[in-house]
């Protein structure tokens, strides 16, 4: 896809697949790369930023004897993701309209 994501997007993509359950960095990677372009080297400073900002919280888990990370959405993750999700449908809806041509008078 040539289309740039935003940061912004980004982040309420991932909060959105945490919306439904935990993962650890890799596994989701995977879920991303099934939708969307990215690599995990764009997804972990956007890991950092969630919860940096609260949006997420981590926790360690034991597995095959190394310990996986895992991430997890918050209540104050869950409100960001709902003003992305607001965001973007005001945005696709101007962008959509403009695409169609119907630009506005």
């Amino acid at each position: 896809m040539a289309i740039q994501i935003s940061s912004e997007l980004l982040d309420g993509c991932v909060l959105a697949l945490l919306q439904t359950e935990d993962y650890y960095g890799y596994a989701l990677t995977q879920k991303l790369q099934a939708s969307i372009s990215v690599s995990e080297s764009t997804l972990y400073p956007v890991l950092r930023r969630l919860k940096k900002n609260g949006w997420v919280t981590t926790y360690d888990q034991a597995y095959q004897g190394r310990n996986r990370r895992y991430y997890q959405l918050t209540a104050a993750g869950t409100d960001q993701l709902t003003n992305v999700q607001h965001d973007w449908q005001t945005y696709f809806q101007a962008i959509n309209t403009l695409l169609k041509g119907d630009a506005p008078s």
